[in-house]
């Protein structure tokens, strides 16, 4: 729902049928697979581990003999499993995702809205063309009294068509509009001699080009972009960038040191005027290049910075791939401490827990990593900042679900 919020203008009047939006919607959701997994894995272990508790399930297993940690085993090894998958899942199946989603979204913003052409208004989506008509009939293949002002030499109205009919077709292919005009006129203007031109015709055809209102392919637009990238593909990436960033460091410091090293070699004049003189003359010559320095040097200092951004984003997205990986291990660790502590199955006080663990989570990954795109933090540690703030978190629920605490008692009192 976000995402059709989100591009809702862009979509609406595209004449796009339900298989481009559903294919669009494939792509979109598939983004959000890696993300959905971590709150699945701590909904379901709440959810069971819970029940477990509840049916005192797990009382008579420890009872038995077996400790938490046994009962949690092979579980915990399903998990990894699944985490595993989340990490193949998003190296590989989501920059496909990504690159299928976001040219085929691209050629629909770029896609011109669905042929309409309403009477008695100039159309003017055709390039190089504005067409008016005064009615058309309830199929929109009849027209009558058509007027076509003619634009692609860029020389204003000097070329105009008037028809009293026509009849409006689009190609199989759906390439082309091909419009027959009926018992009508061509007016057409000449810029050299300042004459005029006048020719009528029984039936003529005119065939506009309609490849701007189809959607084309552009992935290639997209292919070097790091989120349509697998890890290795994005370490080639960052070498390849911070190769360019040491050249460009280099040819900055090389362009400073050549440029705007000025020295003053004059031999010594007893005359104190004229020395005066040379003095104010270097003091000048300083102040100018100086601000010039000041210039050039912020403009080079903000060329860095876009590009340490650039290759920050291409770490972060490295690092995003591994993390949210690893979440799904937390997620378990921490729903199913969970479980054991507040001992209730069911979509009731599991589904809330799990809600506020992720909104956590969410927020705390949010902040990571708009701190790591603008530099404040690295890429790591923005990267892994809510799985680092968790860690003490599981280990307190771990401590106190091997301690059996009954969060149920806590209620009741």
């Amino acid at each position: 729902m976000q995402f059709l919020w989100k591009y809702i203008d862009d979509l609406v009047g595209k004449g796009l049928d339900f298989l481009q939006i559903t294919e669009l919607m494939f792509y979109a959701l598939a983004r959000f697979v890696p993300l959905a997994l971590p709150i699945s894995i701590l909904l379901a272990s709440v959810m069971t581990i819970g029940k477990m508790g509840e049916n005192y399930e797990l009382t008579a297993l420890q009872s038995s003999g077996l400790s938490l940690s046994k009962v949690f085993k092979p579980i915990f090894v399903f998990v990894i499993f699944l985490s595993f998958s989340s990490y193949l899942f998003s190296n590989y199946i989501m920059p496909v995702a990504n690159l299928k989603g976001g040219s085929l979204l691209y050629d629909i913003r770029k896609k011109k809205p669905a042929l309409n052409i309403k009477e008695g208004i100039f159309y003017n989506d055709i390039d190089g063309f504005a067409i008016k008509i005064n009615s058309k009939s309830d199929d929109g293949k009849i027209l009558e009294n058509i007027i076509i002002y003619d634009h692609t030499n860029n020389n204003g109205n000097k070329k105009v068509i008037i028809a009293e009919k026509g009849t409006m077709e689009i190609t199989l292919d759906e390439k082309y509009l091909e419009l027959t005009l009926f018992n009508g006129t061509s007016y057409i203007e000449s810029d050299k001699n300042k004459t005029n031109r006048k020719t009528t015709f029984s039936k003529d055809l005119i065939r506009f080009d309609l490849s701007s209102f189809g959607i084309n392919n552009s992935e290639l637009l997209y292919k070097g972009h790091y989120a349509m990238l697998n890890n290795y593909q994005i370490n080639i990436a960052i070498d390849s960038l911070e190769t360019l960033l040491i050249n460009k460091r280099a040819l900055i410091n090389q362009n400073i040191i050549e440029r705007y090293n000025y020295n003053f070699n004059y031999e010594s004049n007893p005359l104190n005027n004229l020395k005066k003189i040379k003095q104010k003359k270097i003091y000048e010559v300083a102040i100018n290049k100086l601000r010039v320095l000041k210039s050039i040097s912020s403009s080079n200092e903000d060329d860095v910075r876009y590009r340490k951004i650039i290759i920050a984003k291409h770490e972060i997205e490295w690092h995003r791939k591994l993390s949210l990986a690893f979440t799904c291990i937390i997620m378990f660790l921490i729903g199913s401490s969970l479980g054991s502590i507040i001992k209730k199955g069911g979509f009731g006080i599991p589904v809330l827990i799990s809600i506020l663990f992720f909104v956590l989570f969410h927020v705390i990954n949010m902040i990571g990593e708009k701190s790591a795109k603008d530099l404040s933090l690295t890429p790591f540690e923005g990267m892994w900042l809510a799985n680092i703030f968790f860690i003490p978190l599981v280990i307190l629920l771990f401590f106190l679900s091997k301690r059996n605490f009954n969060f149920s008692n806590i209620i009741k009192n």
